[in-house]
């Protein structure tokens, strides 16, 4: 009994460990991809009229995208830094001096993985989603206030993409009157719309805005400015769009990757219908399954690699976690760029970086486990610290050559220090003199 409270005692410690260093990760590596669009909020906030609360819940929104990120390298931050804390504080040791193995030692961090895989995977498949759509309102319903708030009389408007609107009354904020729109969407081409009426009606399934315009003329230039023409209509509806929202929209939240698993699949099956190809789609499909399986590979692997980097403390922790996370975002990427391309299957492809990090987590831990050293990490390492120290060296002899300021301090102050010697010494003679002077008269 006393056996087991002292196994559910270290399990409970590791993982409050884990997750303090966990949560203090996720946060900073959040704030950090927030600060992307801390420029953009502040203009909407400032110069667009959005309020502040608006502004947090599109934050809100767009949070998910993030957390699929930095949740699977948070758990690698967590395991490296707290096993590296473990290792140089001497409790590593403790716990195999009381009978528990590495692999024994193992066990919380499992646990502590598989509930990130499944915080990470409730957040591919239904976190996600649900952000992109609710984002994708919050902007439609921006667009449409602004729209009614921004169109003023005997006001030329230019807050429209390629539009410039002059209205002379309007007796709703939906409906106006006696319109003048110049629209520079084509520019060899530009035209000249005048119309009696125009209604703003607002589409929330496609998430547009339009402005129908009844009884008026379009002047239109030629492309070589030798033709003009003048056409007449009964009902003609022009697309409104503020700049910078869909830009927002565009930066946030990007393509197929925020489609929920049924979405896509739909989607894969229509274009295979139409003859199209599906390899973006697919391997969209096959990283919500591959993304979250990090979280169980990066547990496994910073565990070894903290107690590897002990000796470098908790800077050097910090930076073996990054560039394990770099060198394996820089294969996915690779990887998932060939899958796109065809070059490699689509669905397996990002499961390649997946399949070589589980061969490393394997070789690290069974390395931890039977107290092998690791020759061919310390070869790494040694390579690393001896680089380190050249370019360390380089960068000392470089800077000698440069000129020192305190070194011409110094010399300006001993040549100061000479004169002013000199003067006491020149204005010493001067009153002797005077004194001297003095008495012989």
């Amino acid at each position: 009994m006393s056996r087991l409270s002292v196994m559910t005692t270290i399990d409970r410690y590791i993982i409050q460990e884990l997750l303090k260093i966990f949560t203090l990760s996720v946060t900073a590596l959040t704030a950090i991809l927030f600060l992307d669009k801390i420029l953009f909020l502040t203009e909407l906030i400032i110069n667009k009229g959005v309020e502040f609360t608006e502004v947090c819940l599109m934050m809100l929104y767009i949070s998910p995208a993030f957390l699929a990120l930095t949740i699977p390298m948070s758990v690698m931050v967590a395991a490296v830094v707290a096993f590296s804390q473990f290792s140089g504080d001497s409790e590593l040791i403790a716990m195999k001096a009381s009978g528990f193995s590495f692999l024994r030692l193992m066990r919380p961090v499992l646990v502590f993985s598989i509930a990130a895989y499944i915080a990470t995977n409730f957040i591919m498949f239904y976190a996600l989603p649900w952000g992109n759509q609710s984002f994708k309102q919050i902007i439609y319903d921006i667009l449409q206030n602004r729209i009614n708030f921004d169109i003023k009389e005997d006001v030329f408007n230019k807050d429209f993409d390629n539009l410039v609107i002059l209205i002379e009354n309007k007796e709703s904020d939906h409906h106006l009157k006696k319109i003048f729109i110049a629209d520079s969407t084509q520019t060899q081409t530009p035209k000249v719309i005048l119309a009696e009426e125009g209604k703003i009606v607002s589409d929330p399934k496609t998430l547009r805005i339009q402005l129908n315009l009844t009884n008026g003329t379009i002047h239109e230039l030629s492309e070589k400015r030798r033709h003009y023409q003048i056409l007449k209509f009964d009902r003609y509806d022009l697309t409104l769009a503020l700049p910078k929202s869909q830009d927002l929209q565009r930066k946030a939240m990007k393509g197929n990757r925020e489609l929920s698993f049924s979405e896509l699949r739909k989607k894969i099956k229509r274009l295979k219908a139409e003859g199209s190809k599906t390899n973006y789609e697919e391997v969209e499909l096959s990283k919500k399954f591959s993304l979250p399986f990090t979280c169980l590979l990066f547990g496994f692997i910073g565990a070894p690699l903290g107690v590897k980097s002990s000796r470098s403390g908790k800077s050097g922790s910090f930076s073996i976690s990054a560039v394990a996370i770099l060198v394996y975002y820089v294969g996915l990427i690779a990887t998932q760029n060939l899958g796109s391309l065809g070059k490699i299957n689509s669905l397996v492809s990002v499961w390649i970086p997946n399949l070589i990090a589980m061969l490393v987590a394997y070789y690290l831990v069974s390395k931890m486990h039977r107290e092998i050293p690791f020759r061919f990490l310390n070869q790494i390492e040694d390579f690393i610290v001896i680089y380190f120290q050249k370019i360390k060296s380089w960068y000392t002899e470089s800077f000698k050559s440069l000129p020192s300021r305190s070194n011409d301090a110094k010399v300006v102050g001993k040549k100061q220090k000479k004169i002013d010697q000199t003067t006491r010494g020149i204005l010493k003679g001067k009153m002797s003199k005077l004194g001297s002077d003095k008495i012989l008269q």
